[in-house]
Formats: structure tokens, sequence, C-alpha cells
């Protein structure tokens, strides 16, 4: 049996409980689940196909691919892409638990992750039973030639941009290498305080796609985590490979699903209004961890603010529970991620200015 870490969030019930406890109720900024409603179009779509009894195809319909490739052109520039090459996902954190055991690898393999990164980046090489590296730059690797390099911008839970050169040299490192390069774009359309470029982006990889897939999941940007609603896309060669292992598996997103991506997918007026509400709430909540103490690292893109008072972790961990609000200790995304916690924006209006409130009286 694969050996497993415990799931971090369940280390955080003592002081959720202490959290709760507060008068005012607790603000949980633990997690990054939407809080902000479907939007009606989105909803629309879903039941518009609500009585089609058949089996979905695994590569989506025709309609979703043409919408995603728009989609990324339209949104980030991005050109060059063909639809065959666009891949639905339940989500996108069964496709990065999965994608390394998907792609063939295993003992003997190295993949390489961020210093600092979501869990699912490790897990994900365990369950291949492959070995793991975390690593920022390409110095770190040594003559070691890993079989695959993730790369998260921005970051989760840093909020870091990783900037075009660097992209582009882990490019052309990598393809000169035959390395496999996966990026985790979720949060690509929440740029800040820099315009984030996919990995995908004829800027980074010059028109060669090969070894190249991004990764996007519509959780963030159209309030989608309870659809479960996301694609992988990029080397149309290695999209083939994953597309014939899902068929296999059955790993299909429900064909309502597919007709909300595409409404999704679509609907820029949604997309806007849904990154105005964030960005508000950013404003707010950053000031207030300013004005209490804290600085503020990083955090130019994203749902998070990647928070430090120069202590350990849990030690703010404590400090915020006893004002009623829970937030994500960064060991959780690894060791160098001690002195750290991050803070999501994925709360109402209201119990964000409850936080704030808290933070500085």
């Amino acid at each position: 049996m694969i050996s497993l870490p415990d799931f971090p969030w369940d280390s955080l019930a003592e002081y959720k409980a202490t959290a709760s406890a507060h008068p005012g109720g607790l603000v949980d900024l633990s997690v990054g689940t939407p809080v902000d409603p479907v939007p009606r179009s989105i909803q629309d779509a879903l039941a518009s196909v609500s009585e089609i009894p058949g089996y979905p195809t695994t590569h989506g319909t025709p309609a979703l691919r043409e919408a995603a490739v728009e989609a990324l052109r339209r949104r980030h520039g991005i050109e060059g892409v063909s639809a065959d090459a666009v891949l639905p996902t339940i989500g996108s954190k069964e496709l990065v638990a999965w994608l390394p055991r998907l792609l063939g690898f295993g003992q003997g393999d190295l993949v390489v992750i961020p210093e600092v990164a979501y869990p699912t980046y490790e897990v994900g090489v365990l369950l291949a039973g492959a070995s793991l590296l975390r690593a920022d730059s390409l110095v770190a690797l040594g003559p070691q030639k890993p079989a695959m390099i993730w790369l998260n911008s921005p970051s989760n839970p840093t909020g870091r941009v990783l900037g075009v050169e660097h992209l582009r040299k882990v490019v052309s490192w990598a393809q000169e290498r035959g390395v496999i390069v996966v990026s985790d774009e979720c949060y690509l359309s929440l740029g800040w305080e820099s315009e984030p470029v996919s990995l995908l982006h004829p800027s980074v990889h010059g028109g060669r796609l090969d070894g190249l897939l991004a990764v996007h999941s519509l959780s963030k940007s159209a309030n989608l985590a309870s659809y479960r609603a996301g694609f992988v896309t990029g080397d149309p060669a290695l999209v083939a490979r994953l597309l014939e292992v899902r068929k296999h598996a059955g790993m299909i997103v429900p064909r309502p699903v597919q007709e909300a991506m595409v409404a999704a997918l679509t609907d820029d007026a949604a997309l806007t209004e849904q990154r105005g509400r964030y960005e508000r709430r950013r404003v707010v909540l950053r000031k207030a961890l300013q004005d209490s103490g804290f600085r503020v690292d990083h955090s130019e893109a994203g749902l998070y603010l990647w928070s430090t008072r120069d202590e350990d972790a849990w030690k703010t961990i404590s400090w915020l529970a006893e004002r009623g609000i829970i937030a994500a200790p960064g060991t959780f995304y690894g060791p160098t991620g001690r002195d750290h916690v991050r803070i999501a924006l994925t709360a109402t209006d209201e119990r964000i200015a409850a936080a704030a409130e808290r933070l500085t009286s």
C-alpha cells in the first residue's frame, strides 16, 4: 500500500474550534473554495442538457474544446493550440494527483515540484512511485535529468508570478533534454500587480509545444469548484496519450458540466465581475494585515496573501484563531514555508470586513 502524508487541513481542527468560539463567528480563510454564486449563464447551460441519457465523451464536445482554445487566445494571448489537444478534466486536482502516473512515470523517475507547493504535487509523485525533488531553479538539479517538472504560476500559495525569461529558460532546457514541463495555471486570470504569462504563450515556447502541458481550472475564475471543471492542453502527442488512458479508466467529465464549461469559457463579463470581487477583498485584507504588523510577500496574483509575522507559522495560526480567523500554515506547502501563513480571499465581503476589523482592533 502506498504511504501518503496525513491530509494537512485535518490538523487545523483544534484551531478551528478556538476560532469558532469567537463571539462574531468564524472567518475561515484557510481554503480557496469559492463563496460567490455560480453565474446564471453557467447554471442555465448546465440544465440545458440534463435530459441527455448517454455517456459523455472523454475528449469533450467539439464546442467545449473550441471554447477553450478561443478563451486561451482571447484572455491570455495563446496561439497555436489545437482543439484536438484540449482534454477536459474532473477539476484540476485529480489531474495533478494522477498526471505522473498517467504519463507512465514510476520508480527510477524524478519529478521536480516547486520548493513551496500545493500538497497534491507531492501526492502525485508518491502515487506514481517516483522520486521527488523540490526546486525552483535548474541549477538545483545539478546533473540530474528529471522526467517531469511542475511549474505553478501564479503560485498557490505564494502568489508569485514567473516571468517570461524564466519560463523561456526552463522550456529551452527541458526541450533540449526531452523533459516534460507542466504548468499549473489555475490562477492565470487573477493577476493583480503583474500579468501572468502562460507556458503556452508564443513568447515562451517560440512555436514548439513538444513536451509542454498547461493545466487550467474554472473553480476560481467562474466559481465552479462544485462542478469539478478543468482542462489540460499543450503538446498534442501528450494529450493524446492522456486521452487514451483516461478512456480506459473512465475519467470523464459529465456532459452537463461540459456544457457549463462552454458557458464559463465564453462569458467574459462574468469573469470580469468575479475578478472585481476578489480585487476589492484583496485591498481590504492586505491593508488590515499590514496595519496589524504582517508582511505580505509576493502575492502579486492569485487568491492568497502569503503573509508573515517573522515567527513560526503555527504561532501565527494560534494568534489568528484567538481572533476568530483560520488560515493555512506555510508548512502545508513545504519546509521553507515554515514562517508564513496563506490567507485566502475566498470569503464573503462581510466576513472579509470582519477579519479586517479583528486584525486591526
